[in-house]
């Protein structure tokens, strides 16, 4: 079965009439989140502070054309229909896909959303001459929107978009796109600044109140089109608390009651006072990507072996109460994509310091380099902490690591300017955790060269043929089998080349209160707060 065609029916299912829904209570309640990261995401489509923007801002105030289904535990996240019911790529081309959207939607303010609502949200995005494109935005949407050629709208209901290259996991780009209403932005004088204080969206939220780096708050939406995502509470607020101690005293006092990252020391505090603390895998790697300029020790292969070889993970996933798991490549061992690497690059010191050796370093020549690193984030886990058993082992095998702690939005921003930049002079690695829930985040973005249209995944500017060319295999094998076993070949071929240094992979850990039920962990970056009741 072809990749479009496994989408066309799944769309067709699910967009199948909604069941009756059983007698539920009404909606009472607030739910509110203490957030890792140190600001409110941009409010105005297209949210900022990475995944936790998406899952927090992205998904509840607005909405994408194709979603995630976020409803069950015991398997990863897959695509369901969103404000598109189905869409499908175009057999002779493979380019141009045709999204056929939901009918009856309208936005927070009452208008309705249509294809021409679609367009003009992607000229924002997009299309650099258009009145209303936004630089913030479009810095947040970039790396889903790259290869975004043109649009067309047939009618009201339908819309085409065409991408420059053939491209069979689109579809995932697309479930990180949000849409604002271009009424709103009309109404308030054609003022972004002044749609971040009134955002208007489709999701199941509409903003209430919005104070930067303090608090948004959030009303159910009653008119919101999706029944199964209705929330079960009647206000939702989101705090910025980038300090992990922090949340958790404010879990413990009943200043909020669901908080990211705890922790892991913080568990039992949180469960002897009643609460409780949930776990689920989901595609997540704690790592450093690697730069590639010049200057870098991390040019040869040997090094970057070491650099994962001299790691202790067990020691790591001790200090994090047993809540993460060993890395041994970007994705888990088990996954799909995994495939056979002949390196492996588990603990092994003494191999470490013979390969540094090999490249010409030992106690008196140290390998010296210096790591980007946030002290919190989205997926940043512990990131303190975490460094700092690295620059230990780091030691102990002959290399030298300084680092240079910046705020995560602005780590962030380091790493979309990329390795080369005047501002990254100087810096071999940087710490941004990230996510393989979908081929092009996981794998392909990151490891594809710019020569061969890669994207802004790829910080350090990794380039390598046999990559490039799996690349591209991967984006043009629309069978969902053939595709998986490209990227695991492709797997297995960074894994041997150490792209990155891959340490362990988080096993999610929330604080939710006593007071809470319904809540569903997704495997997924991506979280439903919906069906959270309060009481």
């Amino acid at each position: 079965m072809h990749r479009r065609d496994l989408f066309a029916g799944a769309a067709a299912l699910a967009a199948a009439p909604f069941a009756a829904a059983t007698a539920q209570p009404a909606p009472t309640g607030t739910l509110r989140i203490g957030m890792t990261a140190g600001d409110i995401p941009l409010t105005t489509g297209q949210p900022s502070q990475g995944a936790e923007g998406l899952r927090f801002v992205g998904i509840n105030i607005y909405d994408p054309l194709i979603a995630w289904d976020l409803s069950k535990s015991d398997r990863a996240a897959t695509l369901r229909p969103g404000l598109a019911e189905r869409w499908a790529v175009d057999d002779a081309t493979k380019k141009v896909w045709t999204f056929n959207l939901r009918d009856g939607v309208r936005f927070h303010d009452g208008s309705a959303f249509d294809a021409n609502a679609v367009a003009w949200n992607l000229a924002k995005l997009v299309d650099r001459d258009a009145p209303h494109f936004d630089r913030l935005q479009a810095a947040q949407a970039g790396l889903y929107t790259a290869n975004i050629a043109r649009w067309r709208v047939k009618d009201a209901r339908t819309i085409e978009i065409e991408t420059k290259s053939v491209d069979a996991i689109f579809p995932y780009n697309m479930a990180n796109v949000f849409y604002s209403s271009p009424a709103r932005y009309a109404e308030l004088g054609n003022n972004w600044d002044r749609v971040a204080e009134r955002p208007s969206g489709t999701g199941p939220y509409m903003v209430d109140r919005f104070v930067p780096r303090e608090r948004l708050e959030a009303v159910r939406n009653p008119n919101y089109w999706d029944p199964s995502r209705a929330p079960k509470h009647e206000r939702l607020v989101l705090v910025p608390i980038p300090d992990a101690l922090t949340r958790v005293s404010a879990l413990l006092s009943n200043q909020v009651d669901f908080v990211e990252a705890p922790p892991p020391d913080a568990a039992p505090r949180i469960r002897a006072a009643g609460h409780n603390v949930v776990t689920n895998a989901y595609p997540h790697i704690w790592c450093h990507h690697l730069s590639f300029t010049p200057d870098s020790p991390f040019r040869d292969l040997r090094v970057r072996q070491a650099a994962n070889m001299a790691i202790d993970r067990a020691a790591m996933v001790a200090m994090l109460g047993g809540m993460a798991l060993p890395a041994k490549g970007m994705v888990n061992e088990g996954h799909p994509w995994f495939g056979r690497p002949t390196v492996d690059l588990s603990y092994d010191p003494d191999r470490a310091k013979r390969l540094l050796a090999e490249a010409g370093f030992g106690p008196r020549n140290p390998v010296k380099t210096k790591f980007i690193i946030s002290p919190s984030g989205s997926g940043q886990m512990q990131p303190l902490p975490m460094n700092e058993l690295i620059q230990q082992n780091y030691r102990d095998v002959g290399i030298e690591l300084e680092f240079e702690v910046m705020d995560w939005e602005a780590l962030r921003t380091r790493r979309r300017a990329g390795a080369a930049a005047p501002e990254n002079r100087g810096l071999h690695g940087i710490n941004n955790s990230w996510a393989f829930w979908d081929p092009d985040i996981g794998l392909l973005g990151p490891a594809q060269s710019a020569a061969a249209g890669g994207s802004g995944f790829n910080w350090g500017g990794y380039s390598d043929a046999k990559t490039d060319e799996l690349c591209l295999k991967a984006r043009q094998t629309f069978d969902t089998a053939a595709q998986d076993a490209v990227l695991a070949e492709l797997h297995g071929h960074l894994v041997d080349q150490a792209m990155w240094i891959w340490v362990v992979h988080d096993v999610n850990p929330r604080g939710l209160s006593k007071r809470l039920s319904g809540f569903v962990q997704a495997q997924s970056w991506m979280q439903d707060v919906t069906p959270i009741r309060v009481g």
